[in-house]
């Protein structure tokens, strides 16, 4: 095989290279670029099929991890990177992994240990799954140019940690590969089952219904019962292929057991095909160093022409890179021009935020009120609305005057109403002022927070963490402001609270409180007929009965008024007096009769 791969280091050798860097630039990269369809070749089979016996077998070393059970649990990206010897190269072959960049491994028994380590990393120990792919670069002067991709093998039963969706998520896996246009699918089948129903040519015909970019292999030819051979399928008689099949013998796994070589195993190869009576005459279609050639021939032709259209892909998402490149600027090397710019940017934030407080901003919206306006909305609509909707007599009652009244003159009766209960009821019904305010606090501060957070000058997107960082400060700053505001809230209603004051002008006069309680008395006791008062001593008694029932059926907000009137020495005595008297001897009762000398 190596004279053959010398003989034709030549193919491929000027395009398969480039899409070999290709695909590492975009493996690192990621994002958009990561989902660009790049030209390779995708192995695909069941389990056990000999995937990993091709693979070592174009590559020429064991490498890859080998059992009865599941072996390939997570996808392998494998570049196979010709170089050309030269007086300076040792022409020792070495493998690089993606994820150790830099570490050249050139014992292949240590690149095993590692595929293994990093398998069990994702996929776990117990024969687990994962789609993570594994990007291996393998460089010898004894390889074509080609990129595959080692995919796990269709399986029907779940082992170990496997889901009981094993088959369907490995199949989801195989066919997020080989849909793309771009890819070429090595449909790997043992001989030693019918290939009719193969798992690899069925999964292969759903992604490729024509069948035009699918290469057949069949393994394990040497191993078919006696008396029967693949020469059909080989032919393309019984499922066609336009791209055709290719025959192998691979290592069994004694073979494996016994460390016996690629190179003998290709030996033995050989001789198999050239012995049999019915292969000889397919050489063209037989032995691993046949696959390699195909393989390399095809993936050149199919790069060439998807090459146009990758181009035209590339080009579209430069143009992109260039664009956002040049939003962001240029590169700021010295510190003095990088604090420079640090300033200007934290000037222009502060800009802009003032500008979107005062209504000057570059752009206005139409369709939400926001900024200043927001804020000016909030004070004039909401929170006003919301102090007019408090009622201040909410869950005062005339008997809860009563009681503050009877509670602060003690044993005592009292005309004239203390000041106390008037300060307590008065101070409740302002503490209902609060809520509101701190409400109106907290829109505000949801307001200002959403403006730091939309204030993004073009500099500023430049330095995603900077924008962060800002934000935080910014979104701190504004947190911390918070707390002050709300004792200076509670200040302003405990100052209320603690002066209640009676100078007001819309505070309810003396003389205004007693034409009102005249007005509501009298019309109350309108068309109603009194009893007439003995003049007994015991009918005296019963004048002072009839006038506390009179004070007690006197409507709650008369008394309200009154003790507003009174508690606060807005009436002189002898008005009090007035008004007590109307209110204990209404003027519709009957006068009193003299008593006979």
């Amino acid at each position: 095989m190596g004279e053959d791969i010398r003989a034709n280091v030549t193919i491929g050798a000027s395009v398969i290279p480039v899409i070999n860097k290709l695909q590492d630039i975009l493996a690192t990269v990621g994002g958009e670029l990561s989902k660009i369809s790049l030209p390779q070749v995708v192995v695909v089979g069941s389990q056990s099929s000999g995937k990993s016996s091709v693979l070592e077998a174009l590559v020429g070393r064991d490498f890859l991890p080998r059992g009865c059970d599941i072996c390939t649990r997570r996808p392998l990206v494998l570049m196979l990177e010709n170089r050309a010897r030269t007086p300076e190269d040792d022409g020792r072959e070495w493998g690089e992994f993606r994820h150790l960049p830099g570490r050249r491994f050139h014992d292949f028994s240590k690149i095993r240990k590692e595929i293994q380590a990093e398998t069990e990393k994702e996929a776990g120990f117990n024969k687990g799954v994962s789609d993570k792919h594994i990007r291996l670069k393998i460089s010898s002067p004894n390889v074509l140019n080609m990129t595959l991709v080692d995919l796990p093998g269709i399986t029907k039963v779940p082992v170990g940690d496997q889901p009981s969706d094993i088959e369907a998520r490995i199949r989801r896996m195989i066919m997020s590969h080989i849909t793309q246009e771009n890819c070429i699918i090595l449909a790997v089948s043992p001989a030693n089952s019918d290939l009719a129903t193969s798992d690899a040519l069925q999964i292969a015909k759903e992604a490729d219904p024509t069948g035009s970019r699918t290469i057949g292999v069949i393994t394990k030819l040497d191993i078919m019962d006696r008396g029967t051979n693949a020469c059909n399928f080989l032919l393309g008689k019984v499922v066609p292929l336009r791209l055709g099949y290719v025959g192998v013998v691979n290592r069994s796994q004694e073979d494996i057991n016994k460390e016996r070589g690629i190179q003998e195993a290709l030996a033995y190869e050989e001789q198999f095909f050239r012995d049999h009576p019915v292969y000889n005459g397919l050489s063209d279609r037989c032995g691993i160093p046949q696959l390699a050639k195909k393989l390399n021939q095809i993936l050149e032709q199919h790069i060439r022409t998807a090459l146009p259209s990758l181009k035209a892909e590339l080009n579209s998402y430069m143009a992109l890179v260039a664009r956002d490149l040049k939003v962001y600027g240029e590169v700021v090397q010295s510190e003095a021009e990088q604090g420079m710019m640090l300033l200007n940017i934290i000037k222009r934030y502060c800009e802009d935020f003032s500008a979107m407080v005062d209504g000057k901003g570059q752009e206005i919206l139409t369709s939400q009120l926001y900024g200043g306006a927001r804020i000016h909305y909030i004070f004039q609509s909401i929170f006003v609305k919301t102090l007019e909707d408090i009622d201040p007599c909410e869950d005062l009652t005339g008997e809860d005057i009563q009681i503050a009244i009877q509670n602060a003159t003690g044993p005592r009766s009292a005309i004239f109403g203390p000041e106390v209960p008037f300060e307590v009821l008065v101070r409740r019904q302002i503490s209902q002022l609060l809520d509101p305010c701190l409400q109106c606090l907290q829109f505000v501060y949801d307001e200002l927070i959403k403006m730091s957070r939309t204030c993004e000058s073009t500099d500023l997107q430049r330095f995603p963490f900077l924008q962060k960082h800002l934000k935080e400060v910014a979104g701190k700053f504004l947190r911390d402001a918070v707390r002050p505001a709300e004792r200076m809230i509670e200040n302003l209603i405990e100052m209320e609270m603690g002066y209640i004051n009676s100078s007001h002008p819309q505070f309810i006069s003396g003389s205004k409180a007693v034409e009102l309680a005249m007005h509501q008395i009298k019309s109350s006791q309108e068309n109603k007929d009194v009893e007439r008062v003995p003049t007994t001593e015991k009918g005296q008694k019963s004048w002072t009965g009839r006038g506390r029932s009179v004070v007690n059926s006197v409507p709650n907000h008369v008394l309200i008024m009154f003790a507003i009137a009174t508690m606060h020495y807005v009436l002189d005595p002898s008005t009090i007096l007035i008004f007590v008297c109307a209110l204990i001897l209404p003027s519709n009762y009957p006068k009193k009769p003299k008593e006979k000398e």
